[in-house]
């Protein structure tokens, strides 16, 4: 059963067949987080993390992506309001209902990386990482397999 939070002629659900894949890419592409992504990409990241759409009518007009296990971990992606729609506080709405979701607040830990929209993530409790040298990233090198063992 989706997850939904309705406010006037707008919608927040968790429904993935209301996703419109081509509409998330074609904003996410003009991102400095994900330019240039392939549709493919845009995809399958949708069919892997639970997405809360939001919408004006039946017309998709921003998103939040959690990626997660459902059990510990949570991380929050590919948060945005079309520029039409800013200012009216739909982003906070999005991120108020994605946080009220009974399997997020069940999670111990949800984190994220943004390079503008601290203000926005600290209303609902989000801070600095305590301990930022204690967490490391791995991506894989170019045209070479990891190494084995």
């Amino acid at each position: 059963m989706p997850y939904e939070c309705r406010q006037a002629d707008f919608l927040i659900s968790t429904d993935p067949a209301r996703l419109d894949p081509e509409a998330v890419h074609a904003f996410l592409t003009r991102t400095y987080w994900a330019a240039g992504v392939a549709p493919e990409v845009v995809a399958r990241s949708l069919r892997h993390s639970l997405c809360f759409g939001l919408y004006h009518q039946d017309r998709q007009i921003g998103l939040a992506r959690l990626i997660t296990d459902y059990a510990t971990f949570g991380y929050l992606a590919d948060v945005y309001v079309l520029e039409p729609w800013r200012g009216r506080g739909l982003g906070q709405w999005l991120v108020g209902c994605l946080v009220r979701h009974p399997e997020v607040r069940r999670l111990r830990s949800v984190r994220l990386a943004t390079r503008d929209a601290h203000g926005l993530y600290r209303r609902f409790g989000f801070t600095p990482l305590e301990h930022p040298d204690h967490h490391l990233e791995w991506r894989p090198p170019p045209h070479r397999p990891p190494p084995e063992g």
